[in-house]
């Protein structure tokens, strides 16, 4: 009576189906307005959304119109330096009001939507003025209008650019915005497929199993 032969191929499949499943599904690139909070001369991405976040006198706080990946870890700051002192110099202090530094980064012309150019090529700076509650959004309705939302309260437009559209996802170019110097790089595989890393660890379990299968049929003749 012959032994039954192991389903060794049935393991395989099911290891490699869980490789599959465990990696990190690939995000869509978007064009959108970027929001960074300043300190010290250097920017961090916001937590908060400008119309939640209610910042202190003296706050520095960025926009910047990207094409990006993944927002946390690719998008960039502001190409201008979160220095209060040099944007509000000139803006005296008034009681019973707050000054909000403000950088305003349009992007540049690869990053536009088609058939939009960037109003300025270098980021414009302004000192908001605001009541001691003022939101982020209020102090940059106060220097920046037309201000354009989307139904989700999503900020699209800021001095009217862009025109139109609203942080919808674009195709996967070159024109993305590359990663700050300081991090590293995402895998780049194209078509949105699984890293390189991943399938070589699937060919690697897929080959051992082979192995075992092969060797257990042997045994069992």
């Amino acid at each position: 009576m012959r032994r039954r032969r192991p389903a060794l191929p049935a393991f395989v499949l099911g290891v490699v189906l869980t490789l599959l499943a465990a990696s990190p599904a690939l995000a869509s690139t978007y064009r959108y307005w970027s929001f960074w909070g300043g300190a010290g001369g250097t920017w961090a991405y916001a937590t908060q959304g400008p119309s939640s976040l209610r910042p202190a006198d003296g706050s520095v706080q960025g926009f910047h119109f990207v094409v990006s990946k993944d927002a946390a870890d690719q998008a960039a700051p502001p190409r201008a330096d979160a220095d209060f002192a040099a944007i509000c110099s000139a803006t005296a202090p008034v009681t019973g009001k707050k000054r909000i530094a403000l950088v305003i980064d349009f992007g540049t012309p690869a990053e536009a939507q088609a058939g939009e150019t960037p109003p300025q090529d270098a980021p414009r700076t302004a000192c908001a003025q605001v009541g001691p509650d003022a939101t982020t959004a209020e102090a940059l309705a106060e220097v920046a209008k037309p201000l354009r939302y989307n139904s989700a309260a999503l900020l699209c437009a800021i001095a009217g650019y862009p025109k139109q559209g609203c942080g919808e996802p674009v195709a996967d170019t070159a024109t993305a915005t590359a990663p700050a110097a300081d991090k590293p790089a995402a895998d780049s595989d194209g078509g949105g497929g699984p890293s390189a890393g991943l399938l070589a660890g699937i060919a690697a379990v897929a080959a051992l199993g082979a192995a075992a299968f092969w060797q257990s049929r042997r045994r069992s003749r």
